[in-house]
């Protein structure tokens, strides 16, 4: 209920307006007029007793909910079992990492609202990232409030819309146009493992590959991925060592190192690192996401099944039914 007392102060207009180009101030503007609606989220517990969370409304409304509720079933967890966070522990990691990171200059930015233990230990975690590391944050807050970079990448529902209502073969392609005609060029890492990242790099066309400044691996064994992405681009005649891989499937620093290391010459790489830095506290993070489950183009249409295929084995998101359909598509069953 509390959500809906959100909203985006003059201050934070006018900062994401200076410092976030590639959104136009109509889009900020619009957003100071956006309120969070209790009404369009939908709680229940299934019957092995697991949390479900829906939010129905237009996907330029509902994709906003996502970060923020993720943050609140996090947090709330930990105060209903009584996890407190050592903060002394917590910091004491935390420099280890830090000083790891600088001393490799292994190039990170903090992806960790989602599932953060509470906002407390995640500003925390910031203010000391500001005060030691080199590197930046996915949270415009705290991004504002410290005066560090902000960094981002795609979402998985840009891919998963595109492939309900275009059909699976032609959905990276389509996503990946359609964003360079809405960007021009900016926000240039491109997601690859919403269908698998070998329909990903079977898919990409040249034209992609020379535009887009690289990708991000999210899923999968992170070795297979740089080999199968840089031999792609050799095929498609591009200097693997002029684009980046930004790697985010649940990263610690040490195997952040041992992934940089085997790019190093041949790929550049940086890394999204979340649970690790806002929910290293000793406690089970909590295992939640949030996906587009269905979407319709308008009010005529019937609604179409959303679904991902992981590179990981066993965390395809959507029915079952959908999901045998799309890897039959694909001629990966």
């Amino acid at each position: 209920d509390k959500l809906s007392r959100l909203r985006l102060t003059e201050e934070e207009l006018e900062y994401m307006t200076r410092n976030c180009r590639f959104l136009p101030r109509v889009y900020w503007e619009w957003l100071s007029s956006f309120r969070f609606h209790p009404d369009k989220i939908k709680i229940h517990l299934d019957e092995a007793h697991h949390l479900h969370i829906e939010v129905s409304d237009f996907l330029y409304k509902a994709t906003l909910y996502e970060v923020p509720l993720l943050a609140i079933v996090s947090e709330i967890k930990n105060q209903f079992f009584g996890n407190v966070a050592d903060m002394d522990e917590i910091l004491c990691k935390l420099s280890e990492k830090v000083e790891l990171s600088n001393q490799h200059r292994l190039r990170f930015s903090e992806f960790g609202t989602r599932r953060r233990f509470s906002v407390h230990v995640q500003e925390t975690v910031i203010r000391k990232l500001k005060e030691t590391a080199q590197y930046c944050t996915s949270n415009c807050y705290f991004a504002m409030k410290y005066d560090m970079k902000m960094m981002g990448t795609h979402p998985h529902e840009w891919f998963m819309f595109h492939g309900a209502q275009f059909g699976y073969k032609h959905a990276n392609y389509m996503a990946l146009e359609n964003w360079v005609n809405v960007y021009d060029g900016d926000l240039g890492i491109a997601l690859s493992d919403t269908y698998t990242s070998g329909i990903f790099l079977s898919n990409l066309s040249r034209k992609q590959a020379k535009l887009f400044d690289g990708v991000r691996c999210d899923s999968g064994n992170e070795f297979r991925f740089i080999d199968s992405l840089i031999s792609r681009y050799k095929e498609l005649g591009i200097d693997a060592t002029t684009k980046t891989i930004v790697f985010s499937n649940a990263l610690d620093f040490t195997k952040a190192l041992e992934i940089q290391e085997y790019c190093r010459n041949k790929i550049r790489c940086s890394f999204g690192i979340g649970t690790n830095l806002t929910n290293d506290t000793g406690f089970e993070p909590s295992n939640i996401v949030m996906k587009l489950t269905q979407c319709k183009m308008n009010v005529n249409q019937e609604w179409r099944e959303c679904i991902k295929l992981s590179d990981d084995e066993g965390k395809h998101t959507g029915s079952p039914e959908e999901v045998q359909a799309c890897l039959y598509e694909f001629r990966l069953n």
